[in-house]
């Protein structure tokens, strides 16, 4: 065997790895939107079914988001929000926002906004005069009575 044909399999290797890493990133993320969607379906299934026709699309999007957005935020907790930048060798650097903290603002409003929209469609219980985070232990009922 040459040296350059060991060279073109070491390389062909090196791609071969390369790729199964990227399908099992795409695989074990795609599973992790799966499990989010899982997670908010039990969530919402109280809706209608009408209703739930609606919902599955935001379960979707919001799934999607969440998932997207945790990786986001991963990226920003090593690299930061802001980089170095210069339009050329002749200018020089200066810090500007990443391109990624911009699109995790972005996507975090709307990520909110839907999670808004879900919350907005599950039926308000009928909380008959107890406060918020209260819970009804049958007291006033049972004073009520004697």
């Amino acid at each position: 065997m040459t040296k350059k044909s060991a060279g073109k399999r070491s390389e062909s290797a090196k791609k071969a790895a390369q790729t199964r890493a990227e399908n099992a990133k795409k695989k074990a993320r795609q599973q992790a939107i799966s499990a989010e969607e899982e997670r908010l379906r039990k969530i919402y299934e109280v809706l209608p079914k009408e209703q739930m026709e609606i919902a599955d699309g935001l379960i979707r999007r919001a799934a999607f988001m969440r998932i997207t957005l945790e990786s986001y935020e991963e990226d920003l907790g090593d690299r930061g929000s802001v980089e170095m930048f210069s339009q050329s060798d002749k200018q020089a650097a200066y810090e500007r926002e990443r391109p990624v903290a911009r699109l995790y603002n972005s996507m975090n409003s709307n990520y909110q906004k839907i999670i808004k929209q879900l919350s907005d469609m599950l039926p308000k219980p009928d909380d008959g005069g107890i406060g918020k985070g209260e819970v009804d232990d049958g007291f006033e009922d049972f004073v009520a009575r004697r």
